[in-house]
C-alpha cells in the first residue's frame, strides 16, 4: 500500500521542520542569529496513464494518471533579515546596520565572517571576538586609551592622554557575497564562504551599498517566536495527520486479511 510509504516521509519531513523550528527558538538571545526554515520538494512520481494519450477511441485524454510517493527534505535555508538593534553602550559592541559581514581569522589562518560585532581586547590590545579569532583587518588599542570611536564608515581613533586630538588607528571594513544563503554556518556565529556563496566582496562601510556601522549596539537575533511557534503546531498537526494515515492504512490491511482468510 502506497499510502503507508507516503505518509511515512511526511512525518519524516516535520521532524527535520520541528528540528529547523527547535534551533531557530533556542537561539532567539543568540547576538546577530539568522534564523533557517525547512524546505521540501516531491517525490517521484509513478505514471499510470501520461498526460495527453490516446484512448481506445483515438481521442487525447486532457489528464493523465500520476500517483505520487510522498516528500523528501530538499533545503534549510538561512533568512539574513535584519535582526532589531539592542544598546548596549559598549565601546567594542557594533552592529552592521544593511549588508556586510566582519571578517575575522581563525587560528589556522582561515577566514570567516560573522554579523556579531561583540569585540574584546586580547592581551596584546588587539580587537577580536569572544572567541579569540582577531579582526580582519587588525586593530591594536594602545593601553592608555582612554576613549574609542568607531565612525559609521569604521574609522577607528582614540583619545590618549596629552594629545588634542584623537590618533587614528585604521578603519573596520565589511564583506558581502552575491549569495549570503549560500554561506556555510560553523557554529559561533561564524560562516565560511562556499562554492554556492560566491567569493567575498570587501568595502567601506556606507559606501556601494555596504551598510554601516554602529557602535555600541549589536544585532539582535531576527527570529520571531509567534510566527516560529505557529510553524510548530503546524508542523505537529501535519505529523499527526500523517500518522493517521498509516493508521487508517494498517485498518484497511487488516480488514482486506480478515476478508481473504
Amino acid at each position: 500500500m502506497r499510502a503507508l510509504f507516503t505518509a511515512a516521509t511526511g512525518m519524516d519531513a516535520q521532524q527535520i521542520r520541528i528540528d529547523a523550528i527547535a534551533n531557530n527558538l533556542a537561539n532567539v538571545n543568540t547576538t546577530s542569529f539568522k534564523s533557517s526554515r525547512a524546505e521540501f520538494q516531491d517525490l517521484f512520481y509513478e505514471t499510470l496513464r501520461a498526460p495527453g494519450a490516446e484512448s481506445a477511441d483515438g481521442s487525447v485524454l486532457p489528464t493523465g494518471v500520476q500517483v505520487g510517493h510522498g516528500v523528501r527534505f530538499a533545503a534549510t535555508s538561512r533568512v539574513f533579515s535584519q535582526g532589531d538593534r539592542v544598546n548596549t553602550s559598549g565601546s567594542l559592541d557594533l552592529a552592521v546596520d544593511g549588508d556586510g559581514f566582519f571578517a575575522v581569522q581563525k587560528p589556522g589562518g582561515e577566514t570567516v565572517y560573522t554579523r556579531d560585532g561583540s569585540f574584546k581586547l586580547d592581551a596584546n590590545g588587539q580587537v577580536v571576538t569572544a572567541a579569540g579569532y582577531p579582526l580582519i583587518p587588525a586593530i591594536n588599542i594602545p593601553i592608555d586609551a582612554t576613549e574609542i570611536t568607531i565612525l559609521p564608515d569604521g574609522t577607528v581613533s582614540v583619545q590618549q592622554p596629552g594629545q588634542t586630538t584623537p590618533t587614528n588607528l585604521g578603519q573596520i571594513e565589511l564583506s558581502r557575497f552575491q549569495n549570503p544563503a549560500g554561506l556555510r554556518a560553523e557554529g559561533g556565529n561564524l560562516y565560511a564562504p562556499s562554492a554556492s556563496s560566491g567569493d567575498p566582496e570587501t568595502g567601506i562601510a556606507g559606501e556601494d551599498g555596504f551598510g554601516q556601522i554602529s557602535q555600541g549596539f549589536l544585532e539582535g537575533s531576527n527570529v520571531n517566536v509567534a510566527e516560529e511557534l505557529v510553524r510548530m503546531i503546524l508542523a505537529q498537526r501535519a505529523f499527526e495527520v500523517n500518522s493517521r494515515v498509516i493508521q487508517a492504512g494498517d485498518d484497511m490491511l487488516r480488514l482486506a486479511s480478515s476478508l481473504s482468510s
